[in-house]
């Protein structure tokens, strides 16, 4: 429990990171990623509350202050959602293709921490490229 608390805990810092290298680059294709990560992070939060998220964008152009809002609006849900979360409860959800699949909370929170981690590498990646510093969103930065 303390674990994934940690995970979410640090996606929420990570993401506060990337929002602020992004602000200086204004690289379009890394905005992008990054607004993937966080339309995800709705859409799988939307499918652990039950509710159905077919109708919520997993890719989608946004600016920078509506992914700022994002964020707030994520870390909301989510700190709610992990006080009273029974972690090894199954849930049933449809993916975006309309296909029902069954998943432990615990292994979707698990997914969604990594799945953000994963874009962050390659925004970093389009950082780099373009001439800017990547971001150390490292775990054990975070913990330092």
């Amino acid at each position: 429990m303390k674990t994934i608390q940690r995970m979410y805990d640090h996606l929420h810092w990570a993401n506060e990171r990337i929002l602020e290298a992004l602000k200086s680059s204004e690289n379009e294709e890394a905005i992008r990623l990054f607004s993937h990560i966080l339309f995800a992070e709705k859409v799988w939060f939307t499918r652990l509350q039950g509710l159905d998220s077919s109708h919520l964008p997993i890719w989608s152009d946004i600016d920078l202050d509506s992914c700022a809002e994002l964020i707030k609006e994520n870390q909301k849900t989510i700190t709610k959602f992990l006080q009273s979360a029974d972690r090894d409860s199954i849930i049933s959800y449809k993916n975006s293709k309309g296909i029902e699949f069954k998943n432990s909370v615990r292994d979707v929170l698990t997914h969604v921490a990594l799945h953000g981690q994963y874009h962050r590498g390659q925004i970093n990646t389009r950082l780099r490229i373009s001439g800017f510093e990547p971001v150390n969103v490292d775990y054990i930065t975070f913990v330092r």
